[in-house]
């Protein structure tokens, strides 16, 4: 049987994970990040990783730093024939995948070379791609830069977000994984080096860009709210209050007032202009400290305050 030591973290490794015990491979052992303080409570919380780990009895590492740690040289004993990762978050050093005895993969979710680094999906909804895919690739030093092996395109909908989005290529990706370590095992495979004209790199979203500026084009806010939906969500102060925005519509006529300024308001119709002046139509929304509801329901509630041609543009 196949022994697999397993690297992930969120959502997207669980599926991947949960694909491969089906599978019915030897998983020995599955590493995630440290359990994470959520809430304002700052309560711990386990990765999704961990939740299958143990309820798996599969043994299970959470160093802060995998690169020095005891839990590495630990790993390298355990003498994997595949070391799998997808979505772990950490770099991994090179005497840990040259362990391997077969080989050291990942799970990445993108169509490389292009968005390399630790957020893909969420740039290729920031971009407006019309399409995405997930690449299995050998792992190396360099960030996502190894041979790719098999590749599964994707398309990309308007209504996608990263949570929808995420859970497609979960998908995508476990099967793609589940269909090509056979043909690795066999041998059966032809990797491909990646062109390195067209690499393309992703970053982690930073805390500046979940700020929604209006000023940009309404497609674009569009696709910055989509891109950071359900999380972290994307943020404007409303009516006082730092309100994020998890879905929106682009209105297709053009409004003659000024950018930031709320075009229409109604019982169920909050529209705001963006900077080509087209406005951008809000449907899913969340005050502070409340939860995320309907815009119908807000503009009945905390939304009461607002006015049709009244000016939101706010500093970050």
């Amino acid at each position: 049987m196949t022994k697999i030591i397993f690297l992930g973290t969120p959502e997207f490794s669980a599926t991947v994970l949960k694909g491969l015990i089906k599978e019915g491979y030897d998983i020995i052992a599955a590493v995630t990040q440290p359990d994470k303080p959520v809430g304002r409570k700052q309560k711990l919380q386990k990765s999704p990783v961990k939740l299958i780990a143990e309820d798996e009895n599969i043994k299970l590492y959470q160093p802060a730093k995998l690169p020095g740690s005891p839990e590495v040289e630990e790993l390298k004993s355990l003498n994997a024939d595949l070391i799998v990762t997808a979505a772990y978050g950490q770099f991994l050093p090179t005497s840990f995948l040259n362990s391997a005895k077969i080989a050291a993969i990942n799970v990445h979710g993108s169509l490389l070379p292009k968005y390399r680094g630790g957020a893909p999906i969420q740039w290729s909804l920031l971009n407006g791609d019309k399409e995405t895919g997930i690449t299995i690739m050998y792992m190396v030093k360099g960030m996502d830069a190894g041979d790719i092996i098999s590749q599964e395109k994707l398309p990309i909908t308007l209504d996608d977000d990263n949570g929808s989005l995420f859970e497609k290529m979960a998908i995508v990706g476990r099967e793609l994984l589940l269909d090509t370590i056979p043909k690795i095992l066999s041998g059966d495979i032809h990797p491909i080096a990646q062109d390195p004209d067209k690499v393309v790199f992703s970053p982690n979203i930073s805390k500046e860009q979940e700020h929604i500026d209006f000023n940009q084009p309404a497609e674009q806010v569009f696709n910055q709210i989509r891109a950071l939906s359900p999380d972290p969500g994307a943020w404007v102060m409303l009516d006082g209050q730092r309100t994020k925005i998890y879905k929106t519509e682009i209105v297709s006529e053009k409004f003659d007032q000024e950018t930031g300024t709320i075009a229409e308001l109604g019982k169920k119709r909050l529209v705001i202009v963006a900077g080509d002046n087209r406005g951008v139509s809000i449907k899913k929304i969340q005050p502070a400290g409340k939860k995320i509801m309907d815009v119908a329901n807000y503009l009945n509630g905390m939304g009461k305050n607002l006015k049709e041609g009244q000016q939101i543009i706010d500093e970050k």
